[in-house]
């Protein structure tokens, strides 16, 4: 799919990405237990084409239980998707067909374990955004001349 060049050249990217991000949420009481980048071309140069480090992408456990839980055989603490992804699972649903209902409880743990993340990620209190989502994003993209 890729030259070798290229590969060796989205390896160490990849290695220094994940290098990077484990260090900065080490910091912050995070294991960066693994994560997926994407990566692409843009004129000739390989460019990180998706969201790197986030909850969705990556699975995170919290640091300071790990060993107290892994030692009783326990889960760890974790703050990623994997939350809704086993609640489906106990539906029965693995990625194919309908997806279920999730009711609401779950969804606010879910926006809990989320906020949770982003706080302990970045260090910073997360703040909701009320308002239009496609405004918000149409006018950050135009402000960092992403969009004309």
């Amino acid at each position: 799919l890729v030259d070798e060049k290229l590969y060796s050249q989205m390896e160490e990217a990849a290695l220094a990405l994940y290098h990077f991000g484990n260090e900065h949420v080490a910091k912050n009481n995070l294991i960066l237990v693994d994560t997926k980048y994407e990566f692409g071309l843009l004129r000739g140069k390989l460019v990180l084409i998706d969201e790197a480090h986030t909850p969705d992408s990556s699975r995170f456990w919290i640091r300071d239980t790990y060993e107290q839980k892994f030692a009783k055989g326990e889960e760890p603490d974790k703050l990623d998707k994997e939350f809704v992804r086993q609640y489906l699972a106990k539906l029965g649903f693995v990625g194919e067909g309908t997806i279920p209902g999730i009711p609401d409880g779950v969804k606010v743990e879910a926006a809990r374990r989320y906020i949770q993340a982003y706080e302990m990620i970045t260090g910073k209190q997360f703040e909701a955004e009320v308002g239009d989502v496609r405004d918000r994003i149409m006018k950050n993209l135009k402000k960092h001349s992403l969009l004309g």
